[in-house]
């Protein structure tokens, strides 16, 4: 399917401030980006760097006053996510490399705290792919999913601990149950069609069988329709904007998804 996402942030500053942004999509072997608009407002000159996880990152510096950014993108992604229930657990002596950092406990995945509770949830699933599985319908059922955002994150024990959560600590706590368990996983953050209400998202993937899986603890069933702007260990690791200096919050954020019949 062939989708048409946006981003629209507007900010007002008070000093020149350093930024970093991630906000545009990259092709891979999931995702085909095949038009890609990218607009600041003052224009201003913008460096692109591809950082250790393989994200776009766009770098400037902002002046005083209002600032703004314009992104969208037609990118050609799955209908479906791709399920493969029984894929095995992959030993950490066989895992590939890339893998690797995303086993060890980070600032808001404290994996090292949560493998009790791990094995209590998984608990007669087979190793691998079902183990994710059943982790993710556990946050599911027993997180509430609050929607509105919440720009302070928290660690996944604390999400766990409060019972309620937005999307990044739904993932967080994925993330760090399955490290638990030896099982490679990873943030992502995009776009997801028919999100409500609709803003950016995040999800988990994790590593089994021998490639990685989608996973959306937010959802009774994880759906198709997603463009990832960003991988990481968790949301320190894949902020969508990182502002340097005074801190300032987005006076607008628009963000949109439609389908569309393929790029124009």
């Amino acid at each position: 399917m062939w989708l048409r996402v946006s981003s629209n942030v507007e900010m007002e500053f008070q000093v020149e401030s350093p930024m970093l942004l991630l906000l545009r999509p990259r092709s891979d072997a999931q995702q085909w980006v095949a038009r890609d608009h990218y607009a600041v407002r003052p224009t201003m000159p913008i460096t692109e760097y591809t950082d250790m996880y393989g994200n776009l990152c766009q770098r400037l510096l902002a002046p005083p006053g209002r600032f703004q950014v314009e992104v969208q993108s037609d990118v050609q992604v799955p209908a479906r996510v791709y399920q493969e229930p029984g894929a095995p657990f992959v030993p950490v002596q066989a895992l590939p490399d890339h893998t690797l950092m995303y086993l060890a406990p980070s600032r808001y995945c404290e994996s090292d705290r949560l493998g009790t509770l791990a094995g209590e949830i998984v608990q007669g699933y087979r190793p691998g792919y079902d183990q994710v599985a059943a982790i993710s319908d556990w946050i599911h059922n027993n997180i509430r999913y609050l929607t509105d955002t919440d720009p302070a994150p928290v660690s996944a024990s604390e999400a766990i601990g409060r019972g309620a959560g937005v999307c990044r600590d739904f993932a967080h706590a994925g993330i760090a149950l399955c490290r638990s368990l030896s099982i490679p996983a990873r943030l992502v953050v995009g776009y997801l069609h028919r999100l409500e209400p609709m803003d950016l998202h995040a999800w988990f993937q994790a590593y089994v069988g021998r490639r990685w899986f989608t996973f959306d603890p937010t959802q009774a069933t994880t759906a198709g329709g997603r463009v990832w702007l960003a991988y990481g260990r968790d949301a320190a690791d894949v902020p969508v904007f990182h502002q340097f200096g005074p801190p300032v919050v987005p006076s607008r954020m628009d963000v949109s998804v439609e389908e569309i019949a393929g790029p124009v």
